[in-house]
């Protein structure tokens, strides 16, 4: 052999090495310094318990997954984070005392929720002690409408974004029918009804009747009473706008009544979650809306997302619900937003979040200015049938992707969101 040759490759393994040990020198130094430096912690007030603790518990482990990989990347200029948590089992006063808890221990940034209500009642105490409070499964309007202020960012989409979608794929395959609303007693159920009927034209509660489950509680023989009403009213289209425990209860009741079988059911916020609790034969073929599934990135090719979803389905055994996706986001973009601003104050990351756009998971997001809402693609879905679910290796392959709309086109513009302030009295701008 050629001894030049065999000396030049020789160099070149060893230069390899010298760079393979500069970067393992270079990772171990960043991770000791982080290590080394005063953590800084953020607090989630999520469901631990009650009507909504699936939703809760995938919130919490897409937060300690962003937390992780941000921690192993240096942290957030140059300290680690913690993770704080407290339970409001989706309770207004509850969630609202959590704030308190979770400031007093020195959060420095609060998200969370799976009730709009809780997510309005803990903003509110958030403003009050100067923190930023980020909303993960809150799809009521009010909360960025007529309860929204400078200190309050949702991330998911809200109900007139998923009414809008899900309304165009109804009124094209479901026109001049009849419809039925079951509707959860509380800000989310209200103005989800309202969107609803707005976009698929079933305004007239003479025509298209309704009843409603209160909110928390909402036993078995309420909802089989609101079942029944609904059997009763001769609706083709049975919309039930409900969430968690309530939901599962009502399509399995829905599914001994053969409802499911002489209805199409609507469910307008689907989570996967949900999904698996009722089980993949009841689900079949219901319509619903999301701002975000597991398959997302896999029909659409988005490389980041792809990675999310692989590296929490190696973690935790299961792929990423919407709750997942939105606390992994929210930790990521308060992160990038301390890293523009310099610094962990409140009033500077309102400057650095308002009019930021960016791309994680899917498409291009935006914090929009005026409303701190959330602007991003959304999505019609239908339930799969069986079948297609259990040959999936988790057995949760349930979502076909119907239709996605823009988020500039399915969001409320600025001069409506105006209009809806001025209607409860708030002043046209945040505050």
């Amino acid at each position: 052999m050629d001894t030049t040759r065999t000396g030049e490759i020789t160099m070149r393994h060893a230069r390899h090495g010298l760079s393979t040990l500069l970067c393992a020198g270079v990772t171990l130094l960043a991770s000791l310094t982080v290590s080394a430096a005063p953590p800084v912690a953020i607090g989630i007030n999520y469901p631990r318990s009650g009507e909504y603790s699936q939703e809760g518990l995938m919130q919490m482990r897409g937060a300690l997954m962003a937390i992780d990989e941000i921690n192993a990347a240096g942290g957030v200029l140059g300290r680690p984070i913690t993770l704080l948590e407290a339970d409001t089992a989706s309770r207004p006063a509850q969630a609202a005392d959590n704030v308190d808890q979770l400031a007093d221990q020195g959060a420095r940034m609060l998200f969370g929720g799976s009730s709009s209500a809780v997510a309005v009642a803990a903003g509110q105490r958030a403003r009050q002690r100067g923190l930023l409070y980020f909303g993960t499964l809150t799809y009521s309007n009010d909360t960025t409408g007529k309860d929204g202020h400078r200190y309050m960012f949702r991330e998911c989409y809200n109900a007139w974004m998923s009414s809008r979608v899900l309304g165009q794929h109804l009124r094209e395959h479901f026109a001049d029918q009849r419809y039925f609303y079951i509707t959860a007693d509380y800000t989310w159920g209200h103005t989800t009804e309202a969107s609803m009927r707005r976009f698929t034209d079933t305004e007239s509660e003479g025509d298209h009747g309704r009843t409603m489950i209160p909110f928390p509680g909402g036993r078995y023989r309420q909802i089989q009473a609101a079942l029944t009403e609904a059997a009763e009213s001769e609706a083709e289209v049975l919309v039930m706008v409900l969430f968690g425990n309530q939901m599962v209860t009502a399509m399995r009741i829905a599914h001994e009544m053969g409802l499911t079988r002489r209805m199409q059911i609507v469910v307008p916020n689907l989570t996967l979650s949900m999904v698996e609790q009722a089980g993949p034969g009841i689900m079949a073929g219901v319509l619903g809306a999301s701002p975000w599934t597991w398959n997302v990135p896999f029909h659409y090719d988005y490389p980041r997302g792809q990675a999310f979803v692989n590296a929490f389905a190696e973690r935790y055994e299961t792929y990423p619900s919407t709750s997942a996706a939105s606390a992994y986001s929210i930790v990521y973009q308060w992160r990038d937003a301390v890293e523009r601003a310099r610094s962990f104050d409140s009033e500077r990351l309102i400057a650095a979040l308002e009019g930021h756009r960016y791309s994680l998971l899917k498409d291009e997001q935006q914090w929009r200015a005026f409303d701190h809402q959330n602007v991003q693609t959304v999505y019609a879905v239908r339930i799969n049938p069986r079948e297609t679910v259990m040959a999936d290796r988790f057995r949760q392959n349930y979502f076909e992707i119907l239709d996605a709309m823009d988020g500039e086109r399915a969001a409320q513009t600025q001069v409506e969101w105006i209009a809806e302030r001025r209607r409860y009295g708030q002043p046209p701008r945040l505050e």
